[in-house]
């Protein structure tokens, strides 16, 4: 007998964003995108070609005013708000471009914050925040302050913390946006061995050597998703 198909981890059927106003304004336009267990996905376009727009809707935190939206074969569109904030608390990691770390927070209780958040009882965070930094090589600097880390160092931590609750999918915006080069590099190697280990990125950038580390490329502009870079089109 042959086993069913595994459901993708994003399936966007026909998603649209549509801002009220007068006139309305379309930022995404029906889009179909499947993404499957285990794919590194990075989008690439100009700004205010709808990139945020569509991570918005990707993460839970906008709803689409068109088509129907799935993660892990749950329909998004059939939840209450209560049960999008839990899906987005359980499935999904953030990565912004800010690392919004707690100053006054250890690198380790930054992480397990986002245990506390999910109820979690604190011996698990705890384990959880040790874990998660040691998976993204800063063991040896979880009692540091954001304050004496590098920027390289402080995405980390925020990767870690998005880590700690073992997301189906980790969503990335702009992660090296504010970074050098040397810590850009770094990262990017980081997340080739989550991928590696079988997690699932989507990556929203505007850096060629970033985009070119995916499994595939999409592009966006002016709210049309396509397959292609439309710097090659």
């Amino acid at each position: 007998m042959t086993e069913p198909h595994a459901p993708a981890i994003v399936e966007l059927d026909g998603v649209a964003r549509t801002y009220p106003g007068s006139p309305p304004v379309p930022a995404l336009h029906p889009t179909r995108l499947r993404v499957e267990p285990g794919d590194y996905v990075t989008i690439v376009g100009p700004s205010g070609s709808g990139k945020s727009t569509l991570l918005n809707v990707l993460g839970l935190l906008d709803s689409p005013t068109g088509g129907r939206y799935l993660i892990d074969g749950v329909d998004t569109g059939l939840l209450g708000e209560s049960q999008r904030t839990a899906v987005r608390g359980q499935w999904i990691g953030f990565v912004f471009q800010s690392f919004h770390l707690l100053p006054y927070r250890t690198a380790a209780e930054n992480v397990a914050l986002a245990g506390l958040y999910a109820a979690r009882p604190r011996r698990e965070r705890d384990a959880a925040a040790a874990a998660c930094l040691d998976q993204v090589g800063l063991a040896h600097r979880r009692h540091a302050l954001p304050s004496t880390m590098s920027g390289g160092e402080c995405q980390r931590v925020a990767i870690a913390r998005a880590l700690a609750h073992s997301p189906r999918l980790l969503l990335c915006d702009e992660p090296t946006g504010a970074l050098d080069s040397e810590n850009t590099t770094n990262l990017l190697e980081l997340f080739d061995d989550l991928h590696d280990a079988g997690i699932t990125i989507i990556t929203i950038t505007h850096d060629a050597e970033v985009a070119a580390r995916g499994q595939r490329r999409i592009a966006i502009r002016d709210g049309h998703v396509t397959e292609r870079d439309p710097a090659h089109a």
